[in-house]
């Protein structure tokens, strides 16, 4: 009986233990969960890229803790539904054919800083397009850029940081070399209104092109708005998870642009 008795208080001691030590830790690592929401196309030409960038998302997801959703339009997209993320990621979806509903909220969230943004490449196609007018607060919001032109054949180039500084270019060399990608042009640079943080030197276009617009950012914030938001060109091939500069500059994104 009484080693009956000395086994149970040992017992009994270690699960005191286990709790007094490990589970607070537990709950501290669950606390630090965010909720990211993807918004990407299903189809077209893009849909290799977005492919790869689920299963890379997921990954990433899973090694750091957060979790993360995926839809292909925005029916779903309400002032209530935005309430449980913390960081909207709009992987080549074009800033048209949105429903009221989801236009209304997003700049809701967006002007109020209740959520983190992330557009890549297609969500920067400003203009009209299959009958849709141009949404001007989003064309604010980029810059007060409009598409204008693109490189169809698609070209190599040399993309430059120029902010080493931002949280965003964290461990991103000086310069590194994308593949492939079509390169927008647009009716301007955004440079004025928004903080450059890279540019493409179009001098480095492998095969050359004429269809340039000199000064080239390719990837920005703009610090008019509450909400922590960067805009990455760069997201047409899914060779952009075989470069390691790519990733690391993703990856940097959706932990600053989500606050964590």
């Amino acid at each position: 009986m009484k080693r009956f008795f000395a086994v149970f208080m040992i017992t009994l001691l270690l699960v005191c233990f286990f709790n007094a030590v490990y589970a607070p830790e537990v709950k501290k690592k669950k606390d630090k969960r965010f909720a990211v929401l993807v918004l990407a196309e299903n189809g077209g030409h893009h849909i290799l890229y977005s492919k790869a960038a689920k299963i890379w998302l997921d990954q990433l997801a899973e090694d750091s803790n957060f979790s993360i959703e995926y839809i292909a339009n925005t029916d779903s997209i309400t002032s209530s539904s935005l309430r449980k993320y913390q960081l909207f990621i709009q992987l080549d979806f074009p800033p048209y054919a949105w429903t009221n509903n989801a236009v209304s909220a997003f700049q809701e969230y967006i002007e109020k800083g209740k959520i983190g943004w992330i557009g890549f490449h297609h969500a920067s196609l400003l203009g009209e397009f299959d009958g849709y007018s141009i949404w001007q607060w989003f064309s604010n919001f980029m810059g007060g850029i409009r598409y204008v032109d693109y490189i169809p054949g698609f070209a190599r180039a040399q993309v430059n940081v120029e902010d080493h500084q931002h949280p965003a270019m964290r461990g991103v060399p000086d310069s590194f070399i994308v593949y492939k990608d079509e390169w927008y042009i647009y009716d301007k640079s955004p440079r004025q209104n928004v903080h450059v943080l890279a540019s493409v030197d179009e001098s480095s276009y492998q095969p050359q092109s004429t269809i340039k617009m000199g000064d080239h950012p390719v990837v920005w914030t703009n610090e008019h708005f509450k909400a922590r938001n960067i805009y990455i060109f760069m997201g047409h091939s899914p060779d952009l998870f075989d470069n390691q500069a790519y990733k690391t500059l993703f990856r940097n994104a959706i932990f600053w642009a989500a606050d964590r």
